[in-house]
């Protein structure tokens, strides 16, 4: 029997338990042995767990603590990223994939960044006031609405993607949106509308868009939509972005000669237009194809059937949506939304 250790001694032993420090750093303090620790420890210290045993972790609660709030904050959108802010702390060898797995077991998890026109105050103001007067509005009001874009098409690939990471129910924020700029061409730039009764006419846009273009596309495409639903232009909101071809003095007349009324539409708010989702399933539909088209007529026939293929119903569940985009932009403060 080993001989029984002075009262200081079992005092320390207590108080470095309390301290929630290991049976082996006692032992490396004190000198005595890891039973007679582990004896004093379940007498007197009910409340201290016993170690689960295994290697510890090698990034300790308050390295992960550090890890997500740099995620949280934007300062870090990547576990690589999180790994070079905090490689001066680590005591030991801790690899990205460890940051990884530390951020995963936190509740966060991979998603890829979504491309969103960057948003600057003026662009939040009139996006938040843009909702503000139509917070009222209800879907029959928004039956009235007719809405249109142009997009652009790839014959192959993507625009690519980015990750980032996030909380699971956390909201879109500045830092999960990769900015976008309108400039450039693509494969093959398309223009269409919808609205309560389906999809409209549409059409290729070959060459360069230009204000003469765009109004013909409107006394055109426009004008027979508005036919084949057999609508009334007295009773419809032609819904536009704020493109310098759409707002120009040329356009501008032409819808006045038409009797269109055109809605005063926010800047940079794709969030808004629900014709961005219909994008979406195009552009889903078209990936279903065994292989990519070889020819740009072959791609712009495969357009022109997803594109007629669109049912109504789907269009019109797209036009119920609106006063929950609405709401969703007032709760942003005129920031971005989920949709």
């Amino acid at each position: 029997m080993p001989p029984a250790l002075p009262d200081s001694t079992v005092n320390d032993i207590i108080h470095l338990s309390n301290q929630k420090l290991s049976i082996s750093l006692i032992h490396a303090k004190t000198g005595v042995s890891r039973s007679q620790i582990s004896k004093i420890r379940s007498a007197n210290c009910p409340g201290v767990q016993k170690s689960k045993g295994g290697r510890p972790p090698l990034l300790s609660p308050t390295h992960v603590h550090r890890a997500t709030r740099l995620v949280e904050t934007g300062q870090a959108d990547t576990a690589t990223q999180v790994h070079a802010a905090l490689k001066d702390t680590f005591l030991g060898c801790v690899s990205v994939q460890t940051i990884r797995r530390a951020l995963k077991v936190s509740g966060m998890r991979a998603v890829t960044k979504k491309k969103r026109p960057q948003l600057t105050k003026r662009h939040r103001d009139k996006c938040y006031a843009f909702a503000l007067s139509k917070k009222d509005w209800t879907v029959e009001d928004w039956k009235r609405v007719v809405w249109s874009d142009e997009t652009k098409i790839n014959r192959i690939g993507s625009d690519g993607r980015k990750w980032v990471w996030k909380k699971k129910g956390e909201g879109l924020s500045d830092r999960m949106v990769e900015g976008t700029l309108k400039f450039g061409g693509g494969s093959l730039m398309f223009w269409g509308c919808f609205g309560w009764k389906g999809t409209g006419h549409s059409c290729k846009i070959t060459g360069k868009m230009d204000v003469d273009l765009y109004v013909e596309i409107i006394e055109d495409e426009l004008r027979h939509s508005f036919f084949h639903w057999d609508y009334n232009t007295d009773d419809i909101i032609f819904q536009q972005d704020n493109d310098p071809k759409h707002t120009s003095k040329k356009a501008t007349h032409c819808f006045k000669e038409n009797k269109i009324n055109v809605m005063e539409w926010p800047p940079q708010s794709p969030d808004l237009n629900p014709i961005e989702h219909l994008w979406g399933v195009l552009k889903s539909k078209l990936a279903t194809y065994p292989k990519p088209p070889t020819l740009m007529q072959e791609l712009w026939e495969q357009v022109q059937v997803e594109w007629e293929a669109i049912s109504v119903e789907e269009c019109q569940k797209l036009v119920e949506s609106m006063p929950n985009r609405i709401a969703a932009v007032l709760k942003a403060k005129g920031g971005y939304t989920k949709y």
